[in-house]
């Protein structure tokens, strides 16, 4: 009698038996099946345990390091995060040395606001206000340079208060982020540090020096780094340089004497303001944004701006007020109705979508480690497998060997039904 198809077997008994895939052991073709079955489902759930357990574990990243009346000139302390200037930090922010300036004395370092401003310490706490750093440097020629440093929770704080320090008849310097000075004094800001630097004399290099100390600072990242967006919707036409204010807080808007009250603003409901002067047509007008967290908000206090304006409860001065989005455009001053709806006009509201992610690698970002990842994910199946169908043939082995036709290959399960396709077909009249 012939073979049976699909692999090595061969007939005892009138029953087929075939060679299973693990040596010295024989199977049945039923069971043979039965077993690829089984080993199949194993391995399946062998790597859904691995990959909902292993690839995470292998995965897993450490956290990384983090690494916030009229105006009047007051100096600053420096708040700012450990330097990172050519020369090592005697104290928290300023560093020992920079530019060819060398600090004399041990800087003083405070973390009270009163420090850096004793007549605006509310309005630099309301800022973020977290520590202060002065201190002292000479240079080989004798000159001294006075330093104050102010450091902020984020860069929104340093702005925000360096808005309100700086006057207008401040000439612009690129330092930092952003500079102006007036005579020998300098402010400027860079991320959430803000600066004050008073030269005993002033040379045609104190601007790159200063610029080589601002390079230095080590400065908040990520969100805390992030500027305020309301400022870029204040129209060009007709401001008066130097003029803007960020106001985060009743204090700074009551200190600007601003035309609207912090009961209309409500601060409570997370807004913030940024207010600057215009002349329009020779007619002076203040200008205020106020950006709410959404526009409903915003048309709520706008009404409630129109029905005090209509009730003079914001004074005599004529008030037009307008919406864009969550901002509310309010102009004080006697100008036009056509001149006040040309500017508001201006302001429109553009949503911008920011999407803010790391700008490094973990090792959950990088590919590589994911690559090293499925790669031992798939030696350990692999292995796994083996282990389990070694141990598998070996067990139906040694029950073989110690219970023959008893548990495994049992003859009354052996039955199956041959069609003989390979016998020659015999013509009629053929003998037996």
């Amino acid at each position: 009698m012939s073979d049976p198809p699909g692999g090595a077997a061969f007939w005892q008994g009138g029953r087929c038996w075939k060679l299973s895939p693990f040596p010295d052991s024989l199977m049945s073709r039923v069971y043979c099946v039965l077993f690829m079955r089984i080993s199949q489902l194993f391995r399946l759930s062998v790597l859904a345990s691995l990959t909902a357990w292993g690839l995470p574990f292998w995965g897993q990243q450490t956290p990384a390091a983090p690494p916030t009346p009229q105006e009047h000139v007051t100096h600053l302390a420096n708040l700012g995060q450990a330097p990172t200037s050519t020369a090592k930090s005697s104290g928290n922010l300023l560093p020992d040395s920079f530019g060819g300036w060398t600090i004399q004395a041990s800087p003083q370092i405070s973390k009270e606001p009163s420090a850096a401003d004793p007549t605006g310490a509310d309005l630099l706490k309301e800022y973020g206000f977290t520590d202060f750093e002065g201190a002292t440097y000479t240079r080989d020629d004798g000159r001294k340079l006075t330093i104050r440093a102010a450091r902020f929770a984020d860069a929104t704080g340093a702005y925000g208060s360096f808005t309100f320090y700086k006057s207008p008849e401040m000439l612009n310097e690129n330092i930092g982020d952003q500079g102006y000075s007036l005579n020998n004094r300098i402010l400027f800001y860079r991320g959430n540090i803000l600066i004050d630097a008073a030269f005993e004399k002033l040379t045609a290099m104190s601007a790159a020096e200063l610029r080589e100390l601002a390079a230095g600072l080590m400065i908040a990242r990520g969100n805390a780094a992030n500027l305020p967006a309301l400022p870029k919707y204040l129209p060009k036409d007709y401001y008066l340089k130097n003029t803007s204010r960020y106001i985060v807080g009743p204090i700074a808007l009551e200190k600007l004497e601003s035309p609207i009250s912090t009961q209309l603003v409500n601060f409570a409901k997370g807004a913030e303001v940024e207010q600057a002067d215009y002349n329009i047509s020779g007619t002076p007008a203040t200008l205020t944004l106020i950006n709410y967290p959404t526009p409903q908000i915003a048309e709520e206090q706008l009404k409630q701006i129109e029905t005090a304006s209509q009730n003079h409860q914001l004074g005599t001065t004529p008030i037009s007020a307008r919406r864009t989005g969550p901002i509310l455009a309010v102009l004080s001053g006697a100008v036009s109705n056509s001149d006040a709806r040309s500017l508001l006009g201006k302001i429109n509201y553009d949503a911008d979508v920011i999407w803010n992610q790391n700008t490094y690698f973990t090792r959950r970002d990088n590919a590589a480690n994911l690559i090293v990842g499925v790669i031992m994910l798939a030696a350990i199946i692999c292995g796994i497998a083996v282990v389990a169908g070694i141990a598998f043939g070996g067990f139906r082995i040694l029950m073989k060997r110690l219970f023959p036709d008893k548990i495994f290959d049992r003859p009354e399960q052996m039955e199956i039904i041959a069609l003989h396709l390979s016998d020659p077909v015999r013509k009629q009249g053929d003998s037996a």
